[in-house]
């Protein structure tokens, strides 16, 4: 269920932007920012705590946690609504462009009176914007391949935000008397990396309980449509959700047909028709007759027509299929597979709560083993030196002692634009592991970009490419590289590739983990955390690494300990 810290924290970075863009005090603007990173990341109810239990978050004082109180209490800020009002809806908007920020905003409201994103578009195809100071014809180009990519992304929604939604909504129509089965189904259930419309299923006798229920629970906030087969509806969030009932004998036949895809269904309707029958979403039955054979569960209606279950993430029309009629469907990897995550950050950069919470918080996990790899020395707003990184080496080798969990001190280092990384070879020497991530310099060309990560590849003491592509889903494309020599590099150096579970990351993506999977190339499925509630954020990094068809001898941290050290010894070929 989404949780009350998103709701502040998407306000307070609102505020953030919207004092940025009317000009304000910078430091303020700044300091709404950090408040609202650290409540999103704080590990308890904010909507449960006074003023002085907020004042408690680090980065949030008295003024910010008044705030949060009146939004908690009234469900709106008066300083944040009188921001509102001062600025156009369009304005806005422009900020949500990736590559424009609240001071060029500003600047195009200010003097080309632009409000909007469309006028903004015209504005930059008629070259208004080349006597502004700047935007000359690159920051041009930026802004409308952000543009692009906005409209691109449409309504969906990230996956994350899909699945919090759909399991608030599934648990509300569980409690209802006469609910059989419920769950949600569609591209959610499927694990694609964004979202357009939820759709949710429910087994029951009577429907009309449950199509009330739905426009009457708290998250709705418009029905689009209310009928006795299907009803839909508006979230607060703006997430379209459509409800469907059907009778437990149709179960099966039902959750295979609404979880998709849409050729996945076509193949196996092929196959329905090869063998005289019809598929639906009411069950397999006689093309003749009109019997009924199979449909109250998934696995029987794959069974009549000769097939394995396929998990849903598999569902693409990309090979499952065949695989299934040849019995060689990879057993892909699961969350309860993951022994331990490695890559995660503390408050010692810039993630939000200290070792020792970090290091608890992954314990109850379960975890076998976990790794803190703070950033290194190169980004430097993080203030890294090797004083503050052998301290902390000391501090985990402490706390290594006390628990069954074994601790890993890695960093996460910085790939320069040559492919260089942060401190020399004698020092990296002494980490447990390293992971090497592009954090900056993306426009690099594609030959450059190449040679980077190849480099970075190559080094002994990089063991794990980090968010390799860089991609931020709807707001950053991935970096102009040739993945393939890159993924071959890998399998060559014996270094893995990151599959990155931030929501808005999920990097790789499924198509480059199948293409990278070819060339015999490892993975890590890490959360990148810098918070105790982004440590759950490893589902979705799973759910993309079975789309990729990924099994738990593909990644590595599914081994036991013993052979993980021995991949991070970087003897190619793991």
């Amino acid at each position: 269920m989404a949780r009350p810290n998103e709701d502040v924290e998407a306000l307070l970075q609102e505020y953030a932007d919207l004092i940025a863009i009317t000009g304000g005090d910078a430091f303020k603007a700044r300091a709404y920012e950090k408040a609202a990173r650290a409540i999103g990341g704080h590990p308890g109810d904010v909507s449960r705590l006074d003023v002085a239990g907020l004042k408690e978050i680090p980065n949030v004082g008295t003024s910010i946690a008044e705030k949060v109180v009146e939004y908690v209490r009234t469900g709106r800020v008066e300083a944040v609504e009188e921001s509102r009002a001062r600025i156009p809806a369009g304005v806005r908007q422009l900020i949500a462009i990736p590559t424009l920020g609240p001071k060029k905003a500003l600047t195009l409201y200010e003097d080309l009176h632009i409000s909007s994103v469309d006028e903004l578009a015209d504005a930059i195809r008629a070259e208004r914007l080349r006597g502004l100071k700047g935007f000359g014809e690159k920051t041009e180009q930026n802004i409308l391949h952000g543009i692009d990519l906005m409209r691109q992304a449409g309504g969906r929604i990230l996956l994350s935000t899909a699945a919090e939604a759909a399991e608030e909504i599934v648990a509300g129509l569980s409690r209802i008397p006469g609910c059989e089965q419920c769950a949600h189904a569609g591209s959610l259930r499927r694990m694609r990396d964004s979202i357009g419309d939820l759709d949710i299923l429910v087994a029951a006798d009577r429907p009309a309980p449950f199509m009330e229920a739905l426009t009457e629970l708290p998250s709705t906030a418009e029905v689009i449509a209310h009928g006795q087969k299907k009803t839909s509806v508006r979230t607060v969030k703006g997430v379209q959700v459509d409800l469907r009932v059907v009778r437990r004998d149709s179960w099966g036949a039902a959750l295979q047909y609404f979880t998709g895809s849409k050729a996945h269904n076509i193949r196996t309707r092929t196959i329905a028709v090869r063998q005289g029958l019809k598929l639906s979403e009411y069950g397999l039955f006689g093309a003749r007759g009109g019997r009924r054979v199979a449909s109250r569960s998934e696995e029987e209606v794959y069974a009549r027509l000769g097939l394995p279950w396929i998990p849903p993430a598999l569902r693409e029309d990309r090979g499952e299929i065949e695989a299934a009629q040849r019995g060689e469907l990879p057993e892909v990897v699961t969350e309860a597979d993951i022994r331990g995550d490695l890559h995660t950050h503390t408050d010692l950069t810039d993630g939000l709560a200290p070792l020792e919470e970090m290091v608890a918080a992954a314990a109850r996990r379960g975890y076998a083993y976990y790794a803190v790899t703070d950033h290194a020395p190169n980004l430097y707003m993080q203030r890294m030196t090797d004083e503050k990184i052998l301290a902390q080496r000391e501090q985990l080798r402490a706390l290594d002692g006390e628990r069954r969990m074994r601790l890993l001190h890695g960093t996460e280092l910085n790939i320069g634009p040559d492919g260089e990384v942060d401190w020399p070879d004698a020092f990296l020497a002494g980490f447990d592991l390293c992971v090497a991530s592009v954090h900056s310099h993306f426009g690099l060309d594609r030959r450059a970009m190449t040679r980077r990560l190849v480099r970075a590849c190559e080094n002994p003491h990089v063991n794990i490419i980090g968010h390799p592509t860089t991609r931020l889903i709807g707001r950053r494309p991935g970096i102009d590289v040739d993945l393939d020599e890159v993924f071959a590099a890998c399998a060559r150096t014996g270094t893995a590739l990151e599959v990155n579970a931030q929501p808005d990351r999920l990097d790789l993506g499924d198509e480059d983990i199948l293409r990278a999977r070819s060339h015999g190339a490892k993975f890590a499925i890490n959360t990148d955390a810098h918070s105790i509630p982004h440590l759950a954020y490893l589902r979705y990094g799973v759910g993309t690494a079975q789309r990729g068809w990924l099994t738990p001898e593909d990644v590595v941290n599914t081994w036991p300990l013993r052979r993980l050290r021995g991949f991070l010894r970087k003897h190619p070929g793991g």
